[in-house]
């Protein structure tokens, strides 16, 4: 770290001149902040994997509530899934939504495209139509089942310069599972979800990228055989990164309630799910934390675990549940959680750094309410912990977007 009175800047070799520009922003802030404490400062954060829900589901949130939620998290640059209506599949689709975003949004936001016509599975979407604004393509929500489909679209995204992004899950699997198919489970009587639905996918994908090469990432892993695949395909040399969630990695299936808020997809997996997770953070196998935000109506969350709708909110908790069960507990560094969530996820995506920071007192205390967030969604595991962690400011472009001093 490197100090500037009351701010430690925290400094990574991936961003040479961090600490230079986040001085000549912070002198012009400067004057707002308490003297009498300390201030970490870190390059905007990015998530590659929100839902803003725009158009199509804006009671569940709006690419303007969705934006700012992600300012108060520290985020300056977010990735956007697109299970929306209408879906994102051809250049007509995917404007109405970039329209949104240009009027609304008060961060950087990059639409994905689809890989198959309305994420049915059956035919490629526009896929050179959406080229120069899709950041990617994804069938989130859906794996796509078909291998031939797949190796059509890999092909594809490699013609293109384009990543395939994946949300591998093998629908014959599934058998009406809504949790994992663990402990928990089997003493309440519910159904699970196999690990094998999300691992077996990522394996035939494996596969596919080796014989084509293209640029391949996989969203949200969640069990131990996902780590090992991927491990596995790095050290061969094969174009793959992956990310998890801060849920997987602090929370498993021992942690469960009767309550809609700790149903997700895929789903809190074992204690020895969670550990592989947490190895495959410190080895590199996992490249980035994202937190799959996913808000529902408090309707669409109060149903339990059985009927409940998939997803729950993250952005505005990322940093504190991962700084105070990660970085104060020793397992991390906050440098490592800067490359997990800035550094890495930028890379890997061709966002730009540009001249964002994001300004945080990690030395003080609040208790999760989600009356609180600034997202319509307000479903959380974490509702009702301590956590430690919060931000303060967080700048774009030299403009401040959050502000809580």
């Amino acid at each position: 770290m490197s100090g500037l009175g009351k701010f430690k800047i925290i400094r990574n070799e991936s961003v040479s001149d961090f600490a230079l520009y986040s001085e000549g922003v912070l002198s012009s802030f400067a004057d707002l902040f308490s003297n009498d404490k300390e201030y970490v400062v870190f390059p905007g954060f990015c998530d590659v994997h929100v839902h803003f829900r725009e158009p199509g589901f804006s009671y569940k949130e709006t690419v303007k509530s969705g934006s700012l939620c992600a300012a108060r998290g520290g985020y300056t640059a977010v990735c956007t899934m697109p299970n929306l209506n209408p879906t994102p599949d051809s250049v007509e689709n995917i404007k109405l939504q970039k329209d949104i975003i240009d009027k609304d949004a008060v961060i950087n936001v990059y639409p994905y495209g689809t890989i198959t016509v309305n994420e049915a599975g059956n035919e490629l979407s526009d896929m050179d139509g959406m080229k120069d604004i899709a950041i990617a393509y994804t069938d989130d929500g859906r794996g796509v089942q078909s291998d031939e489909l797949m190796r059509e679209a890999m092909l594809k995204a490699k013609s293109l310069g384009k990543m395939i992004v994946a949300h591998c899950e093998v629908n014959s699997l599934l058998k009406g599972g809504y949790i994992h198919d663990g402990v928990y489970a089997k003493e309440h009587n519910h159904r699970g979800i196999c690990s094998e639905s999300e691992y077996a996918q990522i394996a035939r994908d494996i596969e596919l990228v080796r014989e084509i090469g293209c640029k391949y990432h996989v969203c949200h892993i969640s069990a131990k055989e996902s780590v090992e695949l991927i491990r596995q395909a790095k050290r061969e040399g094969v174009d793959i990164t992956c990310e998890t969630g801060p849920h997987y990695l602090v929370l498993d299936d021992s942690d469960l309630q009767e309550h809609g808020r700790f149903k997700m997809n895929p789903p809190l997996r074992g204690k020895e799910d969670r550990e592989a997770l947490i190895e495959g953070i410190l080895d590199g196998t996992i490249d980035m934390i994202a937190t799959d935000h996913a808000p529902h109506s408090a309707e669409e969350k109060s149903k339990g675990l059985e009927k409940s709708a998939f997803g729950i909110v993250g952005l505005e908790t990322a940093f504190p549940v991962l700084y105070t069960k990660l970085v104060k507990s020793g397992v991390l560094t906050l440098e490592k959680l800067v490359e997990l969530l800035c550094i890495n996820p930028r890379k890997r995506f061709g966002i730009p750094m540009g001249n964002d920071i994001t300004v945080w007192d990690v030395n003080e205390e609040f208790v999760v309410d989600p009356k609180d967030f600034l997202s319509m969604g307000k479903a959380t595991p974490f509702e009702g912990e301590k956590l430690q962690g919060v931000c303060k400011l967080t700048v774009k472009d030299g403009q401040i977007i959050y502000k809580n001093i």
